[in-house]
């Protein structure tokens, strides 16, 4: 009778955590996992089947192995800074979340949420998401950002905001005003605390604890050693160094744990968004021009390749079928896992760039000339640089060693590709 009591308690209070959570929408949170509820009056439901596809629903509940979310549509106005090296100055901007748009399959904002959030997305989360993608096109040249001197080139501005944020996050900018955030910003504050970090203090020795935790497999995760002062020193320091490698095999552990889940992040957001990016790259009505044909052919053809090397990437720990691969190799495969997402965000800004400079209309407004096809060529030059390396870190996260290691696991006798 405990243990069911136990059982109820335990739903009643996840039933008033996502009561809570239901309940912030809108204001802090902008979606929020749904385990059973229903979705809020004013919000909308997105249930993914199995297979990742959408459907928007006001009511119902998701089937048993489907996955369902609430959003609140918006208004919601967030603070955005464009140069991290001058953060008094922001961009007030307003987003909301736009109906379903009938013509595609499935809804960028949806995408977003099967692909990167795993409980909730707060408010804080959305605006940071927002200042780096929008720091990140500024810095790769991916959205212009000029003195703004006269309303063209303002609006000029505005469209290539909206272009990014509706293709990266699928959200749609309503309002966006320049504002000066030097009152609640303290730019000396920031720099004194970059100054003030310090690397952290050097672990003790990865192997060792590796070889004690091995040999203790039961130990537990925590230690409390109590000890008399009759006891003599050598068993004090001896009961110190026990301690010592517990805590530092625990440290191990974590540290694999979080190499391990970032990496399935990461290789997550590319197994789902690659699909969807090579289908917005197709859907790009180029002006015609042979070598615009080739250039873009060539990268639907090297994004469906990358699509493909995601599907088939093997396991993070294991280099082969009874070959384990060294925390060095796995720390190694999730970097270049993380590089490689770090390089989607950068294609989506590009497709937002070339969905820009494909419509007659908005390039003109903003970029002020009516010729874009130098425009659209060097967009092609710049696709080919991402896509490079997309395809040279899905290639190091597949490769069972480094390429300074490759003698440790090639045999003498192994025939070895030829190279350059």
């Amino acid at each position: 009778m405990g243990l069911f009591s136990f059982v109820r308690s335990r739903s009643a209070a996840q039933d008033a955590a996502q009561d809570a959570s239901c309940a912030a929408l809108g204001r802090s949170l902008v979606a929020v996992r749904l385990r059973g509820a229903q979705a809020p009056a004013g919000c909308v439901q997105v249930i993914f089947s199995e297979s990742g596809q959408s459907r928007r629903a006001s009511a119902g509940s998701a089937k048993e192995g489907e996955v369902a979310y609430a959003f609140h549509p918006g208004p919601y106005s967030v603070d955005v800074t464009p140069y991290a090296a001058a953060p008094e100055i922001g961009l007030r901007t307003r987003v909301l979340i736009d109906a379903a748009d009938p013509r595609v399959a499935q809804q960028r904002f949806d995408l977003y949420l099967f692909s990167e959030v795993a409980e909730a997305l707060a408010l804080a989360d959305l605006q940071a998401a927002v200042e780096a993608a929008v720091q990140e096109a500024l810095s790769q040249g991916m959205l212009d950002l000029p003195p703004c001197t006269s309303l063209d080139e303002w609006n000029g501005f505005r469209a290539g905001l909206n272009q990014l944020l509706y293709t990266r996050f699928g959200v749609t900018v309503e309002d966006c005003l320049p504002v000066d955030l030097g009152e609640q910003t303290d730019y000396a504050a920031q720099l004194r605390a970059r100054a003030q970090t310090t690397p952290a203090a050097a672990a003790p020795d990865a192997s060792a604890a590796s070889n004690a935790s091995a040999s203790m497999p039961d130990a537990p995760a925590t230690a409390e050693i109590l000890l008399d002062e009759a006891t003599p020193a050598s068993v004090h320091a001896g009961a110190g160094a026990a301690a010592a490698v517990i805590a530092a095999a625990g440290a191990t552990n974590a540290a694999v744990a979080a190499t391990a889940r970032d990496d399935a992040h990461a290789l997550r957001r590319l197994f789902l968004e690659l699909p969807a990016l090579s289908s917005g790259f197709r859907q790009v009505a180029l002006p015609p021009g042979q070598a615009l044909f080739l250039a873009h052919r060539s990268l639907l053809q090297r994004v469906a390749l990358l699509a493909l090397d995601v599907n088939t990437m093997p396991a993070l720990a294991w280099s082969a079928p009874d070959l384990p691969s060294p925390r060095a190799q796995q720390e190694r495969r999730s970097g270049h896992s993380i590089l490689a997402a770090r390089e989607l965000d950068q294609a989506w800004a590009l497709l937002a760039r070339l969905q820009l400079a494909a419509n007659p209309l908005q390039f003109g407004a903003a970029c002020g000339t009516a010729d874009p096809e130098p425009a659209l060529a060097a967009l092609m030059d710049e696709a080919e640089r991402i896509v490079a390396n997309l395809d040279h870190h899905l290639a190091q996260r597949r490769a069972a060693a480094g390429e300074h290691a490759v003698e440790a696991y090639a045999g003498p006798e192994q025939r070895r590709e030829p190279s350059l």
